[in-house]
This record gives structure tokens, C-alpha cells and sequence, in this order.
């Protein structure tokens, strides 16, 4: 399995439409084969601060997904309401029984 963890510090007063550009491609992206969860959250701590959290099958599958143009559309769309640099990581993970 696949996760990706990313976060994106969002302008003062273009919260509204960073959460509508995110919750679209959220739910777009969990229709893609190997998506396995996608979702994004508010930090409790930084209410400017989106993190999202992704789990894919499979590196393939995310490599798909960063090739869908919707996916490379939001990133556009979704940076050019940053204050800073989006971040983010993924790692491979086993999950432990």
C-alpha cells in the first residue's frame, strides 16, 4: 500500500474555495482504480492549513493518478491559492495485523 500525506497553507480569505476545489477532486479521485481512501482535512491547529491523506493500492495506481488532467488541474488550480508551498510525502507501508 501507498499513502500520501500532503498539507497546503491556504491565502487569508480563499479558504471557501481551496475546500471546493478539494473536496472535488477528493471525491473524483476515489473513483480511480487503487484509490484505496482519499480525503481531506482542517487542521485543528491552523485553520489556514488543508492536509490531505491518501491511501492507493499500489505505486502504479498513484502514478495514475498523477497523470489524470483533472488531478494536474487541481494542483494548479489549488496552488495559486497558497500562501506557501504545498507539501508532500509518500511512503510504501505494510499494514501490521
Amino acid at each position: 500500500m501507498v499513502l500520501v500525506l500532503g498539507s497546503v497553507v491556504i491565502q487569508q480569505g480563499r479558504m471557501d474555495d481551496a475546500l471546493r476545489l478539494s473536496r472535488e477532486h477528493v471525491v473524483r479521485s476515489r473513483g480511480e482504480h487503487g484509490c484505496v481512501s482519499h480525503a481531506v482535512h482542517l487542521d485543528a491547529e491552523n485553520p489556514q492549513r488543508l492536509v490531505f491523506v491518501e491511501q492507493w493500492s499500489d505505486q502504479g495506481a498513484l502514478s495514475q493518478h498523477f497523470t489524470v488532467p483533472a488531478s494536474r488541474q487541481f494542483v494548479k488550480d489549488l496552488g495559486a491559492l497558497a500562501a506557501e508551498a504545498p507539501t508532500m510525502s509518500i511512503y510504501e507501508a505494510q499494514q501490521l495485523k
